[in-house]
This record gives C-alpha cells, structure tokens and sequence, in this order.
C-alpha cells in the first residue's frame, strides 16, 4: 500500500463496515481497507461473468464519494489534508438513513438510500467545500472528458467551481455494483444484486464515519485514514 504523498489522488468516501462491506467488496474484487484483490461471490441470475459486470467499479472498491478524487494542490500535502478531514469530521455529526435499496441508475447498478437525504446532501456539500483548497485545479483534458458525457450549464457550473459536476445540489449519493451496461442487461443484473444483498442491507444505515482515500500508481484506491463524524 501508497503512504502519504505516494498516492496520486485522494478522496473523501463512505466505506461501509462488517458484513455488509466485506460481501459489497467480495462482489467488486477489492477491498480497499486490506488492499488486496477478492474472489467474487456465485451470485444467480446475473447477465454475465461477475469479473467483467464489475471491471470499471472495481478499482474504487465499495464506497459512496463525498468529495470525489482530486489531485492535491501546490503547496499542500497529505499530512495536512489528513488533519484537515480529521477537524472537519469532528464537528459533524452522523446521519442515518432509514433504508437502502438496490436499483438501476441508467446503465449502471448502485445501492441508494430509498428516499432522498437532506442530512447526507448536507454533509457531502459541506465535505466538498471545507478541503477544496487541496484539490489542484482540473486539467483542460479532464474538463474536456467530463464535458464530453453532456453536462448542463450548471453542471459545468460546478465542474468549474469544484472539480466535478456532480456536487452540491446535483449530488446522487450511491454505493456502485456495476459498470455500464446496455439497459437490458442493467435490469437483469439489478434483479440478481437486489436479491444478492436483501440480507444484507443495513436498515437503518448509519454514516458513523467519513474516509480518506488515496489512487496508488496502479489505478487501485486504498482507505487511508477512517474519521468518527463526532459533532
């Protein structure tokens, strides 16, 4: 595993604890607490081999983004990140959501709270905003490529503002399953998901804690540092 400034970006996740996470990244191949590569799970019903539905998500483990990787900014450093997200954590408290479900988000399949969370939305706005003085600038190739999927003038908005176009009030949060795949096969693999992972559902789910995340040289994300949500 990458140690402070070796990783190339960083991030701000929820990972998930115990059962629920280990079988979440049993399903991915990779669990980003121990750093290490996992057999997938026989899972019935599915539109395909596990290792191929999940080779795009893989890298990133089993998480939810709350301030999605950047690469820090001149002048500052993981240390400081570090202690940063430590303070911030401890003035906030947790939140809980009342339920999860499995379901299909276009082409791809996540798990999501079953009703929409003010708190959570709360929470990641505030993420995004209080560490963005470590977050470098996006590259004129990255603007490009995120502007290449098609974004609103407010997603661009904030792409420009805050790195990505998915913040703030367009923030969805969700726990990834698979990559993209036609609609067809998105369902099917949601039906299989969804009853792959009823047991296992937490409800309610409680976000206790925030994580720091850094990208090693290989594209694989480790979790680098858990914070108590302690306000």
């Amino acid at each position: 595993m990458a140690e402070g400034g070796a990783f190339r970006r960083y991030g701000i996740y929820v990972v998930p604890e115990g059962e629920f996470y280990e079988a979440a990244s049993a399903w991915l191949g990779w669990d980003t607490a121990a750093g290490v590569t996992l057999p997938h799970p026989e899972v019935e019903g599915l539109p395909g081999d596990p290792a191929d539905l999940t080779a795009t998500p893989r890298k990133y483990g089993f998480h939810g983004t709350i301030k999605p990787p950047f690469r820090l900014a001149e002048g500052t450093d993981a240390e400081a990140l570090d202690a940063a997200a430590r303070a911030f954590c401890d003035d906030r408290p947790p939140v809980e959501i009342p339920a999860l479900e499995v379901r299909r988000l276009g082409g791809f399949v996540a798990i999501v709270p079953a009703e929409p969370s003010p708190a959570l939305s709360g929470l990641a706005g505030a993420t995004v905003a209080a560490l963005d003085a470590f977050r470098a600038p996006p590259s004129g190739a990255e603007l490009a490529r995120r502007r290449k999927s098609g974004l609103t003038d407010r997603q661009d908005r904030l792409l420009r503002d805050w790195g990505y176009p998915y913040v703030m009030e367009e923030f969805r949060f969700h726990l990834t399953l698979t990559g993209k795949l036609p609609l067809d096969d998105a369902e099917t693999a949601r039906a299989a998901l969804a009853r792959h992972f009823a047991p296992l559902l937490p409800a309610p789910f409680r976000i206790a804690s925030l994580c720091l995340v850094g990208e090693d040289a290989e594209g694989l994300f480790h979790l680098v540092h858990r914070y108590t949500l302690a306000g």
